[in-house]
């Protein structure tokens, strides 16, 4: 039976993060996924600001494109904001994780694919976690830390569905689809993002460039009544109409489709730790809600993880608390803010609210865009919004420090 300093349950880009620092401090770490591959389960959209690259030192080997340009749709209008240098990445999630995978491997630390999490007990003053492969007998390991990183299933730190409160939900589907070159070209070095009744009600849909001549088509739709637009049509249908009204496209070719379920904890009121157990990634709602960016996130968060851990096995630390603390100081205001917005965008606007607001943002500069949508600098919206989001921020700020 093998022991471990930390065991973590999910190679997403929190756990793989987690894993690679630990490693790197010479701590005794097994990473555990549950598919053989990282091909497989490769859901996310993985859009990202350039900073990412260099905030967590990946190499350009993992990008699938660069983008330097955003353009937003609505039911009758296009808008578009550019910029003469590249402003951001697109990666390929599979290569990310392979990469941060290589990196814990590197260091020392174990990578077990094809494993799945069953279950943990206590025994002895250690923590018992049983593993299992796919028709093999259970595996025992011991650990002194047991890291939760499987994303919204939480499976480790709510050990019964039951012990979940409720979560703000949201569903995506996503298309890797190949297509010809001109329609490739068409949109190579842009994020196209789709608003309005016609595209996605609900949520939004988005077109993605990745590596040569591969696009991601998907659609995202949050859980909820609509207080105008009763329309509920599957999401792969929105899909479709993005190939066919947008791209103008019927020779394509499906690579891949992949999907996921996001459960957000309204006010971050996830549980973060129990005793020796620590939740990171998705499973503490690091991903944001209004946007559904997650990858970055998730690897700050991990890295905060990671650094309370170290002083836990150090004896520095009897308790995860201050990693609580410390999550909450860095993501509350910003993500409750982001979830207030979100619910009143999409269930609440209906396809003129969304034009007005479009065509409103429209003067805006480049950068202030992209500080709002990636950096969540809602203030620079207060000329043009006025209103309802000056008043959101004031009413967090007031409760923020009661």
């Amino acid at each position: 039976m093998q022991d471990f300093d930390a065991v973590i349950i999910g190679a997403g880009p929190a756990g793989c993060q987690c894993a690679r620092t630990l490693a790197k401090s010479n701590h005794k770490v097994l990473l555990v996924e549950q598919h053989e591959n990282f091909e497989q389960n490769n859901f996310s959209s993985a859009a990202t600001p350039l900073k990412t690259l260099e905030q967590f030192n990946l190499p350009e080997t993992i990008v699938g494109t660069f983008w330097q340009k955003i353009t937003i749709v609505t039911n009758n209008i296009s808008r578009d904001w550019d910029s003469p240098e590249r402003l951001g990445a697109v990666l390929n999630f599979a290569k990310l994780r392979g990469f941060l995978a290589q990196k814990v491997q590197a260091y020392g630390g174990e990578v077990w694919l094809g494993y799945r999490y069953v279950k943990y007990d206590r025994k002895n003053d250690r923590t018992r976690v049983f593993l299992q492969r796919k028709g093999g007998d259970l595996i025992l390991v011991t650990t002194k830390v047991l890291v939760d990183a499987t994303g919204f299933t939480r499976a480790v730190i709510y050990p019964s569905k039951r012990d979940k409160p409720s979560f703000l939900k949201g569903t995506g589907i996503e298309y890797l689809i190949e297509v010809e070159e001109q329609n490739y070209t068409k949109v190579s070095n842009c994020l196209t993002f789709f608003l309005g009744s016609k595209w996605m009600p609900k949520g939004y849909s988005w077109l993605f460039p990745m590596e040569h001549k591969l696009l991601k088509v998907g659609a995202a739709r949050i859980h909820g009544e609509h207080l105008k637009i009763k329309q509920n049509e599957p999401l792969k249908k929105y899909i479709q109409l993005l190939i066919t009204d947008y791209l103008k496209t019927s020779n394509y070719k499906i690579i891949d489709v992949h999907g996921s379920i996001l459960e957000y904890s309204p006010g971050l009121n996830d549980i973060y730790y129990q005793d020796n157990i620590i939740a990171i990634g998705d499973a503490v709602s690091t991903v944001n809600f209004l946007g559904g960016e997650g990858i970055r996130h998730g690897m700050y968060g991990a890295e905060i993880a990671a650094k309370y851990i170290q002083k836990y096995l150090c004896n520095q630390l009897s308790s995860f608390k201050p990693y609580q603390k410390e999550m909450k100081r860095y993501f509350s205001f910003k993500w409750n803010l982001s979830e207030q917005i979100s619910r009143k965008v999409y269930l609440g606007y209906d396809d003129s609210s969304f034009e007005q607001k479009v065509s409103t943002l429209t003067a805006l500069k480049t950068e202030d865009l992209i500080d709002i949508l990636f950096f969540y600098k809602f203030e620079k919206a207060y000329k043009l919004f006025g209103g309802y989001l000056k008043k959101k921020i004031l009413f967090l700020l007031q409760n923020l420090f009661r």
